[in-house]
Parts: C-alpha cells; structure tokens; sequence
C-alpha cells in the first residue's frame, strides 16, 4: 500500500492593505495570505472594506527565511497556552500568534497547522505532521490533553516542560562556548605568529651566523611545516569535523561512545550525568501529570534525555516495567540512578505522587545543573589562561633566545 502525498503548506505572503471599518473610518494594515484575494476575503470576514491591496516588498535580509529553532516551539507553546487561558478559541489563538510571529518559517508553520485544524483534524494529528519541530513527547501531551478534556492545562504543562528544557540546554552550551571559543581564538593567534611574524625573527637570525638554541630551532621548524602546509592542515581538520558530523548522525555506536566517554570525563561528565537526570524527571512529570500511561511516557522520555546511554537504559526500563516491574526497582538495575532519585521515585509510586516527586527532583537536579556550570566557568577561567600563556609565552621565548644568547655573549666580551 503506498504511502498518503505528503501535505505541503501554501506559501504565503505578506500584504499591505488600506480599507475602512463599519463606521467608515480609515483603517490600514498587514495581513499574510496565499494571493490577493484570499487577503481581500480574510479582512472582509474581520468587518474591513478593503480599498487597497499589495504584495509588500521585502529586501534580501527581510525575506530570508531563519530555521526554525526549538526556543521558537517553546514561546509557541508559551504564547498558546496564555491565549487559551484567556478564553480565546483555539483557531483564533493560532491566528493571532501566528501572524505576530517574527520568523516567516514559524509563522508559516503555524498557520499551517491552523489550516488542518479549521479542516476538522484534531491539534494533535495536525501537529504531527511537523515531526522536525514537534516530536512525539509534544505529541502525545496534546492528544492526552485532547481526550481528557484539560488541553488548556496542558498546553501550560509543555510550555513550562519546553521553558525549563531549553534553560538547561542554554546552561551547558554556555558553559562549552566560553573555552571553545578561547581555544578557536589562541589557535588563531599562534597560527598568525607562525606564519607571518616567526619568518621575521628567523630572517633576522640568519644575519647573527650563530647556531640557535634547541627550543627555537624546533619552533622555526614547526612553523615551516604551518608555512608549507597550511592548506593541507586546514582541509584535514575541515575534513575531521565533517566526517566526525556525519558518522554522529548515521551511526548509534558511535553516540553511544562518545556520549559514554564524556561521561567519564571530569566536571563535564558530572555535568551531563545531573542535567540528563533532569531532563529525564521533567519529562516524566510533565507526562505523569497527563495521565499517560507509564510504558508508553517512558517510550517519550528516552529521546529527550539528551545522551544515548540514558535514552538506552529508559527503552530497557520500559521493557521491564512492560511485565509488571515497578519503575523504582528497573531503575535501580541500570546503575545510572543516584539512590535519592530512586527513592523518590519509590515514594511516588507508593504514595500515587509519581509527577509530584518527579518534579522535586526536576527542581532539584536543575538548580544542581546551575551550579555546576558556574563552578566549571570559574574553574576553566584560570586553566585556559594558564594554558593560552604557556602557548604563546613559549613562542615569544623561543624567538628571543638567540637574542638573549647574544646579548649574553657580547656582555661576557667585555
């Protein structure tokens, strides 16, 4: 049996009107639409006499359309939930976030979606059409909320999940910038000294006729190397990080030892383990709270952990609590839990409270997440300075030894 087409969104575009209300006063405005007369019709429904319309012109920069990031889903989802608690219905609600939305991706997805749900299917099945911006965790919350009747209450349950996700993700990509970026920028610094200054000192070494030291030797010959095969260095690293890009996507055993080995590794490695413990509490919560069933919340929950090693141990806990072991007791045999995890765990299942000690411990391991990152800032600080000063401390040394060397010669001359 062949697969449905696959649904494309109408393009839209935006379109720069003047009409007159009811009363006959001067009204002008934008409003996004396929074609001109679908813009003619939508403000006739929105009581405007429309006098004048066109297509408004955008420059290069304005046209351009910007990916579609995960905080984007998150104010969405924000954004929806706040307008449904207001009372406005669902369909209005899509209109007015979607077409006061910045990005023209977002704005097109979001009134796509709207299309599906004037059409008659449910929010959640709309959704699902966008598996790239809405996973099935997203997914099955709305469907839950949809059934039981709460879809309001739930839309503030993942706008709130989606809100502490991305803090937790903004933290540790802080907490990697900062010494990527210094290493990117002494990588720079030393590649400018050995290109274009070392071959200034070694020109001015020559005229001395005397042998240089060992260290500068060796720092002239390193820079011959950086000078010849500059090209060759560069395409090697282009090429290594393409490679290692691509493998990363295609290939499960490779994330599942890279994300192993970072693990182990100090500070960082504590960090990943408590903000993967955080990431898993939340979605737990957030998916107890729904009333969906344990075995099918944990299938969710083991792809928004954020490591492979935690997303494999959830899929093996699901499996275990699929022929009737407690949750408390599978997490136990994956040795990834600390054991106030699990006994909070064990008091939820026995007191009926799972989403309630699920989000103490969300809470918890979150602000631990906080402070991690900050004792790392604070130590990396002083390492990367110690680290960029012996780099290019050791390269100014080299090419004044032979000066040095000299002055001393001379000085003993006398």
């Amino acid at each position: 049996m062949a697969p449905p087409p696959k649904k494309f969104a109408p393009k839209t575009n935006l379109y720069v009107w003047e009409g007159t209300d009811k009363k006959g006063s001067r009204l002008t405005g934008e409003t996004r639409a396929t074609n001109v007369a679908m813009a003619r019709a939508d403000l006739r429904r929105q009581g405007v006499n429309p006098l004048k319309i066109r297509k408004k012109a955008t420059s290069i920069f304005s046209s351009r359309k910007k990916k579609i990031s995960s905080g984007d889903i998150a104010i969405f989802s924000r954004q929806l939930a706040t307008m449904m608690a207001a009372g406005v219905p669902l369909v209005q609600a899509f209109e007015i976030v979607g077409r006061g939305h910045e990005n023209p991706s977002m704005q097109e997805l979001i009134l796509s979606v709207k299309g599906d749900v004037e059409g008659g299917t449910s929010l959640a099945d709309s959704l699902r059409k966008h598996p790239l911006h809405f996973d099935d965790l997203f997914v099955n919350l709305v469907r839950a909320g949809e059934h039981a009747g709460v879809l309001e209450d739930l839309l503030h349950k993942i706008a709130t999940y989606k809100e502490k996700t991305e803090s937790i993700k903004a933290k540790i990509k802080k907490a990697m910038f900062y010494p990527v970026a210094v290493i990117a920028v002494a990588v720079i610094v030393t590649a400018i000294i050995m290109i274009f200054v070392i071959p200034q000192f070694e020109s001015l070494f020559q005229g001395f006729g005397a042998d240089l030291p060992a260290f500068t030797r060796v720092v002239v010959n390193i820079a011959h190397v950086v000078q010849d095969w500059w090209w060759a260095i560069l395409f090697i690293a282009i090429g290594l990080g393409y490679l290692f890009s691509y493998t990363w996507k295609r290939s499960r055993a490779f994330r599942q030892n890279v994300d192993r080995i970072l693990l182990k590794v100090p500070v960082i490695g504590v960090i990943l383990h408590k903000s993967s413990i955080a990431r898993f509490a939340r979605t737990l919560s957030t998916m107890s709270a729904a009333g969906v069933p344990l075995v099918e919340a944990l299938e969710s929950v083991s792809g928004a952990t954020g490591n492979v090693i935690y997303s494999d141990a959830v899929l093996r806990m699901r499996e275990d609590v699929a022929t009737g072991q407690s949750l408390q007791l599978a997490m136990k045999q994956r040795n990834l839990f600390p054991n106030m995890v699990i006994q909070m765990v064990s008091i939820g299942e026995e007191s009926g409270s799972l989403d309630d000690m699920l989000a103490k411990v969300a809470d918890f391991y979150e602000e631990q997440v906080d402070n991690a990152v900050d004792a790392m800032s604070s130590l990396m600080e002083p390492m990367i300075m110690v680290i960029l000063g012996t780099l290019i401390g050791g390269l100014v040394i080299a090419m004044y030894l032979p000066i040095f060397k000299m002055g001393s010669a001379v000085m003993g001359g006398h």
